[in-house]
């Protein structure tokens, strides 16, 4: 016998089970391998054009032009921190403050996108943040994969209150008395806008006081910004809180993607931004953090990749390309509210049980639709219409072509299965 059998294999059974299967890529699985021609994708978070096809911003693709014709372009190693020229802009389009207002407080690596960013500073935040067995709070719900990042990182998870499911809006007061209950010096998980998976976002001047409030309680910020621009199709008004919580000096970390507004979702394009305290301090405390940061991405990464980081530092820094990439992202986040509209508009055309307004007061690319688990498996086996179980629907699936089929569907399933027990 070539191997013959070992009993005494290292990797047994009963030390490493198998782990539970991704859900979202579970169900695109599923969705590939159904045969009928009506099925429609609501799961994955990608932009889709009317047509139901992956997109290429036209900016990006004469980016990538540009880069192929550069006959300087080389594939050597980027530094530890990536590619500054892209860093630089990239904290920039947040911040929105110059270069002298920015250089003695923050710090950018570049990341493996924004799941990388988090990563990278719940690592930093579990090895050297200054309170005892801290705890991060997330909001509820939150994007799944908040979850096991920051526990990976050895940091415990609790969640503050978020959305009402009764009024599928945000549930301010009990998310500002949440912030105000955790122990001082909690890690405050913030989505900047768009949020994953409700869609709901707080006001400026819900942003001002849950600032307020941070301040107030000693808390560590850290902002998770995925969809800048690409939700409202206004750069400025996507950053707001997290520009509103620079200005008033507050600590925190940014977790920054393109993955969605430079359609750059298979290259991996991010930041980590740190922004220290305003003062006599922060040009010592960023050179410390930075110089932890290098050596947890040495070890983990070594150092990021580069093509992403170069594209996107073309369309970040050319005058010509950052202008025509404000047409893009328009492109995106108007289609997408079209789609919001005409289902809403379907679905009391129809006489859906229910009140359907939150499908276009909720923002960017997911929808919150309040469909129950039950509802959604029905979708599924008998409509073949793809969401997850919380009912999170991605709106960038839908098209003028499937958008009054989904409806059908919807309108066919509510209320008639309620939820398993």
């Amino acid at each position: 016998m070539l191997y013959p059998e070992r009993r005494d294999m290292l990797f047994r059974e009963s030390l490493v089970p198998f782990a539970p299967a991704d859900l979202h890529y579970g169900l695109r699985s599923e969705f590939m391998a159904d045969k009928c021609l009506e099925k429609v994708n609501l799961v994955i978070g990608a932009y889709r054009d009317d047509r139901g096809q992956p997109w290429v911003l036209p900016t990006v693709a004469q980016a990538i032009q540009l880069y192929h014709d550069d006959a300087l372009q080389n594939q050597e190693y980027l530094p530890i921190a990536g590619e500054q020229s892209f860093c630089k802009a990239a904290a920039h389009l947040l911040l929105g403050c110059e270069d002298s207002d920015m250089q003695n407080r923050k710090f950018s690596f570049q990341t493996i996108s924004g799941t990388g960013a988090v990563h990278l500073g719940a690592v930093f935040l579990s090895k050297f943040l200054a309170v005892p067995k801290p705890l991060v709070y997330l909001s509820d719900p939150t994007w799944d994969n908040h979850v096991p990042v920051f526990t990976h990182a050895g940091l415990s998870v609790k969640h503050y209150q978020y959305y009402s499911t009764e009024t599928r809006l945000l549930n301010f007061e009990g998310m500002i008395q949440d912030l105000q209950d955790a122990p001082r010096g909690s890690i405050i998980v913030l989505q900047a806008s768009a949020h994953n998976p409700t869609g709901v976002d707080p006001s400026q001047s819900q942003w001002e006081q849950i600032a307020e409030t941070m301040k107030s309680s000693g808390h560590f910020a850290f902002f998770d910004c995925a969809y800048q621009g690409f939700a409202t199709g206004d750069l400025m008004q996507d950053s707001f809180a997290v520009r509103h919580f620079f200005q008033q000096g507050i600590e925190m970390f940014i977790a920054q993607s393109f993955s969605k507004n430079l359609g750059l979702y298979g290259q991996r394009t991010g930041c980590l931004h740190y922004v220290a305290n305003p003062g006599s301090e922060a040009s010592s405390t960023v050179q410390r953090v930075a110089s932890q940061l290098s050596s947890l991405q040495r070890s983990e990464i070594s150092t990021p990749p580069l093509y992403g980081a170069k594209i996107a530092s073309l369309v970040l820094n050319d005058k010509t390309l950052s202008k025509d990439w404000l047409g893009d992202l328009a492109t995106m986040s108007e289609r997408i509210a079209k789609m919001r509209a005409e289902l809403q508009g379907r679905l009391e055309e129809l006489g859906t049980p229910g009140n359907w307004r939150h499908i276009t007061t909720q923002i960017g690319m997911f929808a919150y639709t309040g469909l129950n688990e039950s509802e959604v498996e029905l979708l599924r086996t008998k409509w073949h219409v793809y969401m997850l179980p919380s009912g999170r629907m991605s709106v960038a699936g839908l098209n003028s072509r499937n958008v009054s089929y989904v409806a059908d569907a919807i309108h066919d399933v509510v209320g008639k299965v309620k939820v398993r027990k």
